[in-house]
């Protein structure tokens, strides 16, 4: 009675904190509406299977557990083929309510957001996807759950917009700053958990730099104290803690999984109740979101709020956490990428300071500085330095980036101080199996850019040096040879199988055919037809894309065998562009071809064109050839 006189005396903006609690306490709910009804579909469709417990986050956001847990194993299809479940009905009438409660908050604080998520959800409740039947049909459960690009066509989008707005919200309706928490209607026993959480914001914050994000929001509802932190930039990644007494439950929701094992793990030292990380690979859940929940019941208040700082503490080191990680694994694996970010969080030396630098470029740079005559293209350090050394060497990476945007040094400084611990570290080690064809498929590259640089010399007209071309060719070749003994040593050593040596025979038989063609290169006469010309540029090109696909897939086919789909992935896609490249290939040369053979060519200027480009595409073929046997080892990988 009291809002609705508040709203007939205009008053409305009085009501909006309240309203933006009640809102976000929706958005809670809802979520977990949505995950019950995605856990009951997966339960129907695999009844063997155990259920996931959803009680620490119905606890969280003040639903009944027993009830949500008895509509998931009470999931069953009934005889027209729809999904059915006990109270499916309050459920689905529940998550319609939860909408238009958080709809109801940003309206009141931003009226037009808040009318125009009205339309995405009365669609949805046309699509019969919010009609509070007591069946659904199973296309349903996953149009109220999927994510995509265009906002407003699944409840899933609309909830996730609608919570933005809200957080927005929040922060312009703050009624107090507490310790640098934008903070509104809190009661005073509240100050001191608000506190304790600062307090770990603050131990950390000048970790990320200039990086916005640690914004925080508090306030109360009902019994519970909630208190939001938006982490970084990412849409779905943000943390929300809930106190009662002392009674900690937080809610982590992120777009990348491994970070949110990693988050866990920087609170190890806690006996948290952990849930959610065992329902990452269900069906009906967006891969672009993940939601873990912990819950911690401290003895005391003083245990609490230690608790509360180290969350605080721990959230400067999720920010871009999976660009620091991708930029370590250029030389490392994702295993020791992760523990390298683990060891960095917990010496409080975080991995901002590197990015702030340059990443994975600021060690490209002390590489090249350092050690540009003993590590070739494609190589990684870890296959020179060996993994214990490479660790070793990337924590100090991490160590001197920090200390040197903390002090305000420049790069160069940084760089020097990396390039004076490498050098001391650098000591040659015998390469892995792929790491040797790698080798090779990098000195391929080196023949087919020379060559593709001779062409366009070529082309416009600058001055070539055709010995020289011929001569670099030479080395490289004899340089390949001696790692292919190297690499035969090896395989009989690690009893490496038969895949393995037919790749290290075939990259050696591509570097063959493109040392041939750099030697046919040299004798091309002075004057050729601008047409073939442009072909064989064309054709040089393909053949340096191919030789750069065949090293990207060694890499990431030397990383396949520990069972990571993404490396997999990028193997399989790095053969699909070799294959591309032998079909590009191929074309060129019949073109070639058909102008050396037309009426009035001249057949002694054109044959020396025509060999150089059958010497090449049959270099491509050599690597796609490459490409079978690589997807293959793949395959064998994931098989196993």
């Amino acid at each position: 009675m009291k809002a609705q006189i508040v709203e007939h005396l205009g008053e409305s903006d009085l009501l909006l904190p309240s309203l933006v609690a009640e809102g976000l306490a929706a958005n809670d709910r809802i979520k977990v509406r949505m995950s019950a009804l995605q856990a009951a579909a997966e339960h129907e469709r695999n009844p063997g299977q155990p259920v996931g417990d959803l009680g620490p986050e119905c606890h969280a956001a003040g639903l009944d557990a027993s009830a949500i847990m008895s509509l998931i194993r009470g999931a069953h299809v009934s005889v027209d083929g729809r999904l059915a479940a006990p109270a499916l009905a309050e459920l689905i009438e529940g998550m319609d309510a939860d909408a238009r409660t958080m709809i109801r908050a940003v309206t009141a604080g931003a009226p037009s957001e808040g009318e125009a998520a009205q339309a995405p959800l009365g669609a949805i409740r046309d699509a019969a996807s919010l009609s509070g039947d007591a069946e659904i049909e199973p296309a349903n459960v996953s149009r109220l759950a999927r994510v995509s690009e265009e906002g407003g066509d699944s409840l899933h989008r609309l909830v996730m917009d609608l919570h933005k707005a809200l957080n927005r919200l929040a922060s312009g309706c703050a009624e107090k700053n507490i310790a640098g928490a934008q903070a509104y209607g809190v009661a005073p026993d509240d100050r001191l958990a608000i506190e304790a959480f600062m307090r770990g914001i603050e131990e950390t914050r000048r970790l990320k730099f200039d990086h916005p994000g640690l914004g925080t929001t508090a306030t109360r509802s009902r019994s519970r104290l909630i208190i939001q932190n938006d982490i970084g930039t990412t849409d779905a990644h943000v943390i929300v803690v809930a106190v009662i007494d002392n009674a900690v439950t937080l809610t982590h929701t992120d777009v990348h999984l491994a970070r949110a094992k990693f988050f866990v793990t920087l609170l190890g030292k806690f006996p948290v109740q952990w849930s959610g990380l065992d329902r990452r690979h269900a069906d009906e859940i967006s891969e672009d979101f993940c939601l873990v929940t912990g819950r911690y019941e401290a003895e005391n208040r003083e245990r609490r709020d230690a608790f509360l700082t180290a969350i605080g503490a721990a959230l400067v080191f999720l920010i871009d956490w999976n660009k620091a990680r991708k930029a370590l694994r250029v030389h490392l694996s994702k295993g020791d990428a992760v523990r390298i970010l683990e060891w960095a969080a917990k010496h409080r030396v975080g991995h901002r300071g590197f990015l702030e630098l340059g990443g994975p470029e600021l060690v490209a740079e002390a590489v090249r500085h350092a050690a540009s005559h003993r590590i070739g293209f494609g190589e990684r350090l870890e296959a020179i330095l060996g993994r214990d050394n490479t660790v070793d060497f990337f924590k100090a990476v991490l160590r001197i980036s920090t200390e040197a945007s903390l002090q305000g040094q420049s790069v160069r400084l940084a760089r020097d101080h990396i390039e004076a611990d490498l050098v001391t570290r650098f000591e040659r080690v015998d390469s892995a199996l792929l790491g040797v064809v790698l080798r090779q498929a990098g000195l391929a590259h080196d023949v087919a850019t020379a060559i593709a640089h001779y062409i366009s010399d070529l082309q416009s007209g600058q001055p070539i040096d055709a010995a020289a071309l011929a001569r670099r060719a030479r080395q490289i070749e004899e340089k390949a040879d001696r790692i292919l003994i190297e690499a035969r040593r090896e395989v009989a050593r690690f009893h490496g199988g038969d895949t393995i040596a037919q790749l290290v025979n075939r990259i050696e038989e591509v570097i063959d055919e493109l040392e041939q063609a750099a030697f046919i290169a040299s004798l091309l006469p002075a004057t050729i037809d601008p047409v073939a010309l442009k072909v064989l540029a064309k054709l040089g090109a393909a053949a340096v894309a191919a030789a750069e696909a065949a090293a990207s897939g060694a890499d990431a086919a030397s990383e396949a065998p520990e069972g990571r789909r993404g490396d997999f992935e990028d193997a399989l896609a790095a053969v699909s562009r070799l294959i591309d490249m032998e079909h590009l290939a191929d074309d060129c040369e019949r073109e070639i071809t058909a102008l050396s053979f037309r009426d009035g060519a001249d057949l002694r200027a054109s044959l020396p064109v025509l060999e150089l480009a059958r010497a090449i595409e049959r270099a491509t073929d050599r690597l796609a050839g490459f490409g079978h046997l690589l997807s293959q080892q793949v395959l064998e990988d994931l098989s196993t």
